[in-house]
């Protein structure tokens, strides 16, 4: 049965989920959002003999296993031991590190497999599928390589263990290191195991130079890098995007049909994870984000933004099912493309702005904000004032109802609270001003319409009655100053109605979909957070422990977990949720200055 005991490798072009046998269970190629040619994570339930859509090695015999990261890395390491006293040795990984002065990551996987003790038995099972797991593919051998053909694309493995080994997937005793190597259909011209040797090597620099340059807090400095690496890992560096996910489909709770396609870009996610990934001192990667992001503003400048894009800015992301699949566990559907593309949400004109904002204020950045950026940025701080109290789906994307959500609002707001700072830094009173005064008034409707005095909280939309998880975030955009009495008042409510034991849940009323089951991951993080906001750090602190033993086996968080049994559901990994992770290690660590 399919679990989230997954880990990721990856080289921000390419990723894959290999489970705890070293089976390789989900990869789109030849990038983030591409065609799963491994989809057994979506592919019902069927015996491991009879599966398809995997790359797996077997050890026969195998008694259990053992999995870990290389220190400060995305290279994987699987241990498994047989019933004989055999062992080997399999390392995953996708080629990345800087060549010829920019940055080399190939469509590419690399396999190193190795006895460590006894005659180990193994044999590999190369079972790729196409268009969605429709087709099987055509096989064509070569004296080292065996090509897999779909109708739209081909995969090479190349490879020094015998081809008709791999092809019959006949058993062999492994005497010696073998290795292989998956990706586009080009020859390998030098020796196969030293390729694999060189591209680890330098992979394996490459991780731990990156690691090096983060800022990371005294505590809890294992979760935060394996958090980071994994936030990378979600970025398609070629354009800047950044995903939600790596995954589609994957259910919020079981037999719940909330099943979304998360291999895409939504400016509100990649702003909570470009604001993280900055205080961890990532500048390349929010530049890369800020390139991506302007070129969405140039490409919409005559109309409204979207809420979500594909990794290279497609605006329609129509959404439809994968027959071939039957899904997680069996629950479908599979879904691919997100009907969110052309959802109303008001925050996102604030999304791009609070993402921008760096830009004119970090000096370490290569790319500076400039009076025609901020012009551009004005156009949207015009349309978040003029929607600011319009209906819209909500950071929740409600696909059937529509209200005015406190969440958008007050991102509209922070919109125009950072244009007046940018407008000062740049030497513009006039505008600052002008900016000012707008997101004043800005402040004092959201306050007049979504303060509920009888509940002495904060509401989700404007005069309502219910709470939602993103109020927590009123002091994280500085709408509302810790010690404000409304601020407290609201974290109490929502830790009254929201949440059920160490988690929280986003909503607890019912949406499209009836009533949610299981707890949103990063809403006990903001829960944390405000808790630390308020002084009641030690809470916070033992709170935070508590969600730290949720990961799974290394280190790693879906979207939603079961608040009974701490089943991670939901896509995976998520970036909100590693998100969450380290910003409240960040304000709970102790410092540096203090450590010693």
């Amino acid at each position: 049965m399919s679990t989230l005991e997954l880990g990721v490798i990856g080289n921000c072009a390419i990723a894959a989920l290999i489970d705890a046998k070293a089976v390789l269970r989900w990869t789109c190629f030849p990038r983030l959002d591409g065609d799963p040619i491994f989809c057994a994570l979506l592919n019902g339930t069927a015996p491991p003999d009879t599966e398809t859509g995997i790359f797996a090695t077997d050890l026969i015999g195998m008694t259990h296993s053992e999995q870990s990261y290389l220190v400060n890395t995305a290279i994987l390491t699987t241990r498994l031991y047989d019933d004989t006293g055999g062992a080997i040795e399999i390392i995953d990984f996708a080629p990345r590190f800087n060549q010829y002065e920019r940055v080399y990551r190939p469509p590419m996987l690399v396999r190193q497999i190795r006895p460590l003790q006894g005659r180990p038995r193994i044999r590999v099972r190369m079972r790729p599928r196409f268009d969605w797991g429709e087709c099987a593919p055509q096989v064509t051998r070569g004296s080292n390589h065996i090509r897999y053909t779909g109708t739209t694309q081909t995969v090479r493995l190349t490879t020094d263990i015998a081809v008709a080994y791999v092809i019959e997937e006949r058993s062999f005793v492994l005497d010696r290191p073998a290795t292989l190597l998956l990706g586009a259909d080009e020859s390998v011209l030098a020796d196969i195991g030293a390729t694999a040797e060189t591209l680890y090597a330098r992979t394996l620099g490459h991780w731990r130079d990156w690691v090096r340059s983060l800022s990371i807090p005294f505590e809890w400095q294992d979760a935060v890098i394996r958090s980071a690496i994994t936030l990378k890992l979600c970025n398609f560096e070629e354009t800047g995007a950044i995903v939600a996910a790596l995954t589609t489909s994957i259910p919020e709770s079981a037999n719940s049909q909330r099943n979304w396609d998360y291999r895409y870009c939504w400016l509100r996610d990649a702003y909570f994870v470009i604001h993280a990934l900055n205080r961890l001192g990532t500048t390349k990667t929010m530049e890369g984000y800020l390139g991506y992001i302007g070129n969405i503003a140039d490409d919409t400048r005559d109309k409204g933004l979207g809420p979500v894009y594909g990794i290279s800015r497609e605006a329609e992301l129509r959404e439809r099912e994968a027959p071939y699949l039957s899904g997680y566990r069996g629950q479908g559907p599979v879904r691919i493309g997100n009907a969110a593309y052309h959802q109303i949400q008001h925050d996102v004109y604030g999304s791009v702005v609070l993402a921008s904002t760096h830009a004119f204020f970090d000096r370490r950045l290569g790319w500076q904000g400039t009076a025609e950026g901020f012009r551009r940025l004005e156009g949207l701080g015009r349309m978040a004032v003029r929607v600011f109290d319009q209906a819209d789906a909500g950071p929740w994307e409600l696909r059937t109802k529509a209200a005015v959500h406190t969440f958008s609002s007050v991102v509209c707001w922070a919109a125009c609270d950072r244009l007046a700072r940018i407008a000062e830094q740049l030497g513009r009173k006039d505008r600052a001003i002008r900016w000012r005064a707008r997101a004043d008034r800005l402040h004092g409707v959201i306050c007049a319409r979504a303060w509920n005095p009888r509940l002495n909280s904060f509401v989700s939309t404007f005069d309502g009655e219910e709470l939602d998880a993103t109020l927590l975030l009123l002091h994280e955009f500085n709408f509302l100053s810790a010690d404000d009495h409304r601020f407290a008042a609201t974290v109490q409510r929502i830790g009254e109605r929201l949440k059920q034991g160490d988690v929280l849940y986003r909503y607890v009323t019912a949406d499209d979909f009836g009533t949610p089951h299981t707890a949103f991951i990063i809403c006990s993080f903001w829960y944390i957070d405000a808790l630390a906001a308020l002084g009641r750090v030690e809470e916070a602190r033992a709170l935070f422990e508590r969600m730290l033993a949720r990961r799974n086996a290394l280190g790693l968080l879906s979207e939603d977990l079961d608040p009974t049994t701490s089943e991670l559901w939901g896509n995976f990994p998520q970036t909100y949720s590693m998100v969450g992770l380290i910003n409240s290690a960040m304000y709970l660590s102790k410092r540096w200055e203090d450590a010693f």
